[in-house]
């Protein structure tokens, strides 16, 4: 059997240069028997003498407007394997033109021309019905036997349920049966809308909703869930991966969202495994690119901190609104060759410059900025490890205080256009020495906000999924190693975005922001972290507490059991999806801010007591109406500028 099937393989690969000759062939027969069995079919199986001489020439004109017709319809251009409903309407319509000027053409020459004279007008719809009936079956017939044949072999191969009835399922059914693939076999769909229920979409059903997911894994022997869902609710995609779970299936797929396949030219069947950023409980907020793409092209762009998690998204992102130039500061030289080696391949129209600099050398930072003249300025340079930084605040407050002043000061006197800061929700209310340098990071902004045409805006995040040292890596790599998954707290929560997500909000804020603007991102309702370990020994295949334990260490210094994005409920809504705006109703007296900072940063580098310098910072972190300031802080101020 199977040596036969490689001799018609060989032949159809032969025979495929001269398809269309072949189809056109096909379908002139087809055309010329109908016709004549349309004539037998009028006159009882007899074809009348008076017609005989004159029969050629109308199965000539028959067969000649039958095949421009189809022609004209594109009937010779699409996969006869993925034939459908819009094949067969256009098929028909064909036919349709094809009669109809035939029809004309008896009638217009009935009584002037001899070929037409007493020509029976009932033969025209008798052959057009069987013109639909042989050439429109030719055409079916392929996928109809691939399928029956499919269908014979369907107990031997993985069998699928997809999740979702709309546009997006029916878009991988089509693929799946362009494609081919004898390793999987479709069996049904489910979907929650009422006006999907009962409906077949290319021959698959939909069996059900996604409650009913355990009971069709059973009865239909369900062996791989494929989600096709790409704009659903995260919470659909939840249930429908808990569902599969209590069922027991444990190939669970999901296909690739519209950016996804617009960026790597992936297509519905590039399926890939349900992630993280598929079970956050929140969808991606939509950005409005197209302002992005104004504020960024054909500008001298300098990004702080390039090496970083944050810093190189934000680059690789950057270079798809077309700067003029990207200047990728940092002081990490492996880190900037690494980057620069990346991102040169997709920098054809942006002109890459690496500088090697710490922002807490002012003289360095002011060259830099006087010799590139930068128009928008992302600052994403920090330390943001909070456990470290409660043992080291000096270096803290060297880089995310003073360096944050050195640049946004440097941007100021070069005339920047735009300055944007990146913070944490761990500068609202702070308690840990990071969260209280990124609060005086955010003041210092504001305060320069007024002092000539640059605007300095900043962007609040919380937990970014994948960045360096988040809680994410570090599961994945306990779970790799089989180590117990160390929480600190089974009630910490913490809000969660993706890199993209991060990276196009410190965009959006820079294309929209007025100045003096604090944004964030409405991130939803925050997770448990101990859910979030759950979810990724799921992803692993294991189970929680049985394949990996899970064990609690405690907060770490300078940890808050939760987060939060606004000091209050301060915040208001922007036109632009998720996108909010804390009220700022704080005013700055920048001279003794900038003193302020000045006797911080003398603090930190002469290294006194931790004590004192958490006070300096306390103080600082604080700071806003300042001619307001009470007298107790007053006295205090005092009395720490007295011991510096």
């Amino acid at each position: 059997m199977s040596s036969i099937r490689s001799v018609i393989s060989s032949l159809y690969k032969k025979l495929r240069p001269y398809k269309l000759g072949i189809f056109l062939t096909i379908d002139a027969l087809l055309c010329a028997g109908g016709f004549w069995l349309a004539f037998l079919l009028r006159f009882d199986g007899m074809l009348p003498a008076e017609y005989l001489g004159q029969f050629a020439s109308y199965e000539i004109l028959v067969v000649a407007l039958t095949l421009l017709s189809l022609g004209y319809y594109r009937l010779y251009s699409f996969s006869w394997d993925l034939i459908g409903l819009h094949e067969l309407a256009a098929l028909t319509k064909a036919l349709v033109i094809a009669n109809g000027l035939f029809g004309l053409l008896v009638f217009a020459g009935h009584q002037t021309l001899p070929l037409f004279s007493g020509f029976p007008r009932s033969v025209i719809f008798i052959n057009f019905f069987l013109s639909l009936i042989l050439i429109g079956g030719l055409r079916i017939s392929k996928r109809f036997l691939r399928e029956v044949r499919k269908a014979s072999k369907g107990d031997g191969v993985n069998r699928m349920l997809i999740v979702g009835a709309g546009r997006e399922a029916e878009q991988l059914l089509r693929t799946m049966l362009k494609h081919r693939n004898p390793d999987f076999t479709p069996v049904g769909l489910v979907g929650d809308h009422k006006h999907s229920q009962s409906v077949i979409i290319h021959g698959i059903p939909v069996l059900g909703a996604i409650a009913d997911i355990p009971e069709l894994v059973e009865e239909h022997g369900i062996t791989h869930l494929v989600i096709a869902l790409t704009s659903a609710e995260a919470s659909t995609i939840q249930e429908a991966v808990k569902r599969a779970r209590e069922g027991g299936v444990q190939n669970i797929r999901i296909i690739p969202d519209t950016y996804e396949m617009l960026e790597s030219g992936a297509n519905p069947l590039s399926l890939r495994e349900v992630q993280l950023e598929d079970l956050l409980g929140r969808n991606p907020a939509q950005l409005d690119t197209q302002q992005m793409r104004e504020f960024i092209k054909d500008r001298v762009v300098l990004v702080t901190g390039a090496c970083g998690s944050i810093g190189s998204e934000l680059c690789r992102q950057l270079l798809a609104f077309r700067p003029k130039q990207l200047i990728l500061l940092d002081f990490n030289e492996s880190g900037i060759f690494d980057l620069m080696h990346e991102l040169k391949n997709g920098s054809l129209h942006t002109e890459l410059t690496p500088v090697i600099a710490s922002i807490c050398d002012a003289p360095r930072i002011e060259k830099i900025f006087a010799r590139y003249k930068p128009a928008i300025v992302f600052h994403a340079a920090a330390y943001k490890h909070v456990p470290l930084m409660e043992d080291h605040p000096e270096e803290a407050i060297k880089t995310n205080v003073v360096g944050t002043a050195t640049l946004a000061q440097a941007a100021l006197a070069e005339g920047a256009e735009t300055f944007v800061l990146i913070s944490t929700d761990k500068a609202v209310r702070p308690r840990s020495v990071m969260g209280k340098t990124k609060r005086a990071a955010e003041h210092i902004v504001q305060a320069l906000n007024t002092s000539g045409k640059t605007k300095f805006v900043a962007v609040r995040f919380g937990n970014v999924i994948g960045s360096r040292g988040s809680v994410v890596p570090l599961f994945q790599d306990q779970i790799r190693r089989r180590l117990p998954v160390t929480v600190t707290h089974p009630e910490m929560t913490r809000y969660f975005m993706t890199i993209r997500e991060a990276a196009l909000l410190v965009m959006e804020a820079g294309a929209v922001g007025k100045g003096g603007e604090i944004f964030a991102l409405d991130m939803g309702e925050p997770v448990r972290i101990l859910d979030l370990a759950h979810e990724l020994i799921r992803l692993s295949g294991l189970e929680p507490d049985k394949d990996i334990p899970i064990t609690f260490t405690g907060p770490r210094p300078g940890e808050k059991i939760t987060e939060e994005l606004f000091d209050r409920d301060d915040h208001i809504s922007t036109k632009w999806e998720k996108v909010l705006v804390a009220e700022q109703k704080a005013t700055y007296e920048q001279a003794a801010l900038l003193e302020k900072i000045q006797v911080l940063g003398a603090a930190a580098t002469s290294c006194l007591l931790r004590e004192e310098v958490e006070r300096l910072l306390e103080l600082l972190s604080t700071f806003a109406n300042a001619g307001t300031a009470s007298k107790a802080e007053s006295t205090e101020e005092k009395d720490l500028n007295g011991r510096t």
